[in-house]
Parts: C-alpha cells; sequence; structure tokens
C-alpha cells in the first residue's frame, strides 16, 4: 500500500528515525520543555515520541512480516503503542517525577532540629542557616524567631517554618 506517493513502509521507516532524533534532542535539552508540558502530563515529550517510535517499530516490522491489511496493522499498532506509553507514563516517569521532588525530608521534620547560622541574621532581617539532614546539607533562609541578631557560626533550632523560611532562636544546649 502506498501513502502520499510512499510506501508505507518507508513511511513507518522514516517516522521511526525522525522520532529517535528527535528523542536524542529532547534527552539533550528537555529540561527546557519541561514547564511547557507539565499542566498536561499525557502530552509530555518524552511519552508522545515514545508514542511515535513504538508504532512506527511496531507498524515497520509487521508490514515486513505481515499479509495483513495495512490497516489493520496500523490499528494494531496504535492500540499497542498506546498500552505501552501508558505502561510507561505510570511505571517509569510517574515514579521518576516523584523521586525528583523527593529530598528524603519534610519542613515538619526539620523542626526541632539544630544547626547553625551561616549567614548573620540581623533584627528585622534575613540571614541563612545550615542543617546536617540524613539525605545530606540543606541551607534556607532563615529569620530569627525572638526578633534578636543572631551572628554567623551561632547554633540555632528551628522553631517553625514558613514557605520555606526557617524560624530560629539561637540554641542553648543543656549541658
Amino acid at each position: 500500500m502506498t501513502l502520499f506517493g510512499y510506501a508505507i513502509q518507508d513511511l513507518y521507516l522514516w517516522i521511526l528515525i525522525i522520532a529517535a532524533i528527535l528523542t536524542v534532542v529532547v534527552l539533550l535539552f528537555g529540561d527546557l520543555l519541561d514547564g511547557i508540558f507539565e499542566s498536561i502530563p499525557f502530552l509530555h515529550p518524552v511519552l508522545v515520541l515514545s508514542f511515535f517510535i513504538f508504532l512506527s517499530a511496531m507498524g515497520y516490522i509487521l508490514e515486513w512480516f505481515m499479509d495483513w491489511s495495512s490497516l489493520v496493522i496500523l490499528i494494531i499498532a496504535s492500540i499497542s503503542s498506546i498500552i505501552f506509553v501508558t505502561l510507561l507514563h505510570l511505571f517509569v516517569l510517574v515514579p521518576i517525577r516523584s523521586a525528583e521532588q523527593s529530598w528524603g525530608y519534610s519542613e515538619d521534620a526539620l523542626i526541632g532540629s539544630v544547626g547553625t547560622a551561616i549567614v548573620s541574621i540581623p533584627i528585622d532581617g534575613y540571614g541563612e542557616v545550615m542543617v546536617q539532614w540524613k539525605s545530606g546539607v540543606i541551607s534556607k533562609p532563615a529569620v530569627s524567631y525572638d526578633n534578636e541578631a543572631i551572628s554567623q557560626d551561632e547554633r540555632v533550632l528551628i522553631i517553625e517554618i514558613k514557605d520555606g523560611v526557617f524560624y530560629v532562636s539561637p540554641y542553648q544546649s543543656l549541658d
């Protein structure tokens, strides 16, 4: 069968080659496109390109080895591609996206932790506090909870966290 004057096998092969090249480009420059496709998860470039790669590969192989109608082959390739892309989305992309957003701590878990002021915290101003945590070092902006100046390298206690900002007081150990 021909479509647009080309054999359907050739079209499948060209779609496969173009989608593979675009996949490499997306892998290299994918972070630039992340914000654009974030609101519609099923239109993520990886999923769209995976659909076309799997559809064209399956169509090419079936056209080459089977004597079925091209329409039947297209339907089989489309259905199997939709199933493949759905499984890819559910079992690969969603867990990866969840892992990227997880730093291994919650802000609530940091309340009560002791850290060090790495930038002094003035009265009515912001500084920065560093906390050693299981997953590594966490640095966040900080303000004084008691509205008093806290010098650099002073140990502080995290009292609360609002909008990603630590509210801290000077740490007084019981020693």
